[in-house]
C-alpha cells in the first residue's frame, strides 16, 4: 500500500507551481485529477515543444502518475460535474491567478458546503498584503522572495538561479501543507485552507542570507569574499561561490577545460594540511601566515588559487575520489548531460525513463523523496481527456445515459478514445 493511497486530489493546476504539488503527491499513492479546458489543456502542453503535435517535455515531467479530464466549467453541465467532483474528492489545488475560483462560483465557502472535509489548498504569489493580487513567475518570486539580491558575485548584477525554487520549491512546501492538513482532519473531522505564497517560500529556502542580513549589524561577514576587499555595505550582499555555512568554499577548475570541468571545494581547518601535502605546499602546513582560518581570511583567493594549481592536474571525479579519502568535503560540477547519464541515479529512481504513446521513450526526474514502505512507480502524463469517460462513470457514477446527455451537452468537450495498454 501506498502512503496516500485512498486520498483524492481534485488538480486546477498548471505550469509547473501547482503541477510539481500533485504530481508528488500521485507519486506517493494518491488519485489525482486533473482538471483541463476542452481541446486546451494544461498551456504547457505546447510550450517549448521539441516534436510537433505531442505534449511537450515541460507537460509531461510534472503531470506524471495523474488523470486527465477536460470540462468546461463556464457550461452548465460542466458546473455540476465540478460540484459531484468536489463532493468526491479529499483535496483541491490550485494555482489560478487570485479569485479566480471565485468568479466560477466555487469560492472557500461554497466548497465547504458542498465538502465539509475537504483540503483547499493554493499557491499564490505573494501572502496577504498590498502586493496579494500580482501574478508571480518563477523569476519574480526569487527576486521578491530575497534569492536574486544574494546570488551572482559582488561587481555584477542579481541572478536568478537555474534552480526553480519559486515554482517547484513552492509546490513542495504546498505538498507539506495538504499532507498536514490532512493529518490533522484525522483529529479534527474538518477540511481547511491551505496557502504556500511563493515569496514566502523563496525567503524559506533563502533564510542564511536572512540570517546574515542580521550578523552584518555586529560586524562584518567573515566567510564573504568581501571580508578581504572590505566591500560591505548594510545589506546582505552577493556572495558569488562563497560557503554559505560558514567555511570558505568556491568552486576552482579541474583537468579538461571545459565550461562544466570544475569542482567545490571547501577549507575546513582539519583539511588545511591535507591540501597542503596535496599540492606540495606542506611548508604552509604550520606556517602562521597561513596556519589558522584567521590568518588565511584575508588572502582566501591565494588559498583556492594553490588548491587550483593541483585540482587543474585531475579531472573532477579524480580530485572527488582523493579528496573523500582524506575526509575533505567537495563536489564535482555536474552537466544535466552528465546527471542523465548517470546509473546511480538510474537505479535508485531519481531519473526515470518512461514510454508515452505519442512521444515514445523519455527521461524525466522520479520522486526525489524514498520511503521504504511506499515505493513509487512513476507512470507517464495522460492524454488530454484520457480518463474522462473513466472519472465520469467509475469515480462520479454517472450512468452511460447520463454520459452522453453531458457529452452533448459540451460540458466536457470531445471525450478522448481509451489508451490501450502499454
Amino acid at each position: 500500500m501506498k502512503a496516500l493511497e485512498g486520498v483524492r486530489v481534485l488538480d486546477f493546476t498548471h505550469v509547473q507551481s501547482g503541477p510539481t504539488c500533485t504530481q508528488l503527491m500521485a507519486w506517493f499513492g494518491a488519485e489525482v485529477i486533473k482538471v483541463e479546458r476542452p481541446g486546451v489543456g494544461d498551456i504547457t502542453r505546447g510550450q517549448l515543444r521539441d516534436l510537433p503535435d505531442v505534449d511537450s517535455l515541460y507537460f509531461t515531467m510534472l503531470n506524471a502518475n495523474k488523470k486527465s479530464i477536460t470540462l468546461d466549467t463556464k457550461n452548465k453541465g460542466g458546473k455540476q460535474v465540478l460540484e459531484r467532483l468536489v463532493k468526491s474528492c479529499d483535496v483541491l489545488v490550485e494555482n489560478f491567478a487570485p479569485g479566480a475560483l471565485d468568479r466560477m462560483g466555487f469560492s472557500w465557502e461554497r466548497i465547504q458546503e458542498l465538502n465539509p472535509r475537504m483540503i483547499y489548498a493554493s499557491v499564490k504569489g505573494f501572502g496577504p498584503g498590498p502586493y496579494e493580487d500580482c501574478k508571480v513567475y518563477e523569476n519574480v518570486a526569487q527576486c521578491t522572495g530575497g534569492s536574486a539580491s544574494t546570488t551572482g558575485f559582488e561587481d555584477g548584477p542579481p541572478l536568478v538561479t537555474g534552480a526553480q525554487i519559486g515554482d517547484s520549491g513552492t509546490g513542495l512546501h504546498l505538498a507539506l501543507g495538504i499532507v498536514t492538513a490532512l493529518f490533522q482532519r484525522e483529529k479534527s473531522g474538518r477540511g481547511q485552507r491551505v496557502l504556500a505564497a511563493m515569496q514566502d517560500g523563496v525567503l524559506n529556502l533563502a533564510r542564511v542570507k536572512l540570517r546574515d542580513q542580521q550578523r552584518l549589524a555586529h560586524g562584518p561577514l567573515k566567510e564573504y569574499p568581501q571580508y578581504a576587499n572590505g566591500g560591505f555595505t548594510d545589506e546582505c550582499p552577493r556572495a558569488g561561490n562563497a560557503s554559505g555555512g560558514g567555511q570558505p568554499g568556491w568552486a576552482v577548475k579541474t583537468k579538461g577545460g571545459g565550461a562544466n570541468d570544475y569542482i567545490y571545494v571547501i577549507i575546513q581547518p582539519p583539511g588545511w594540511a591535507e591540501y597542503m601535502k596535496l599540492c606540495g605546499r606542506a611548508e604552509l602546513i604550520d606556517d602562521p601566515d597561513w596556519a589558522t582560518p584567521e590568518a588565511r581570511l584575508h588572502k582566501l583567493d591565494k588559498c583556492f588559487g594553490i588548491i587550483e594549481e593541483w585540482t587543474k592536474t585531475k579531472d573532477k571525479f579524480e580530485v572527488m575520489e582523493i579528496l573523500n579519502k582524506v575526509n575533505i568535503p567537495c563536489g564535482p560540477i555536474l552537466s544535466m548531460k552528465e546527471l542523465a547519464a548517470e546509473p546511480s541515479l538510474r537505479a535508485t529512481g531519481t531519473i526515470v525513463e518512461v514510454d508515452h504513446p505519442t512521444r515514445g521513450k523519455y527521461l524525466t526526474v522520479g520522486n526525489p523523496i524514498k520511503l521504504s514502505d511506499s515505493p513509487t512507480d512513476v507512470e507517464r502524463s495522460p492524454l488530454l481527456g484520457e480518463h474522462t469517460l473513466e472519472i465520469l462513470n467509475e469515480v462520479l457514477g454517472y450512468s452511460e445515459e447520463e454520459i452522453e446527455s453531458i457529452r452533448q451537452s459540451g460540458a466536457v468537450g470531445k471525450i478522448a478514445e481509451p489508451v490501450a495498454a502499454e
